[in-house]
């Protein structure tokens, strides 16, 4: 039986991994790494960048994204399951 799932819970596990994803591409984007895929989330990201400040925003960003389009996932889940 497939039983509900708790959307606040989802949204924050989502914002956690966001925010987590931000923080390791920020890092390796301070040592040389993957700089492709930073010069990529400056570009879909406002407020992203490789200092701290930008990696801290651009944590909060992901962070507020992630948890808002998990909460939603999980919304909507929960409406088109029968069986919750």
């Amino acid at each position: 039986m497939i039983k509900k799932i708790n959307q606040t819970a989802f949204g924050f596990s989502g914002a956690a991994v966001g925010a987590l994803g931000m923080l390791l591409l920020g890092t390796l984007g301070n040592i040389g790494v993957y700089t492709g895929a930073v010069k990529m989330m400056q570009q879909w990201h406002m407020y992203f960048s490789i200092s701290v400040k930008g990696i801290i925003a651009g944590m909060l960003e992901a962070a507020v994204v992630s948890f808002v389009a998990m909460y939603a996932i999980a919304w909507f889940y929960n409406k088109f399951n029968k069986n919750g």
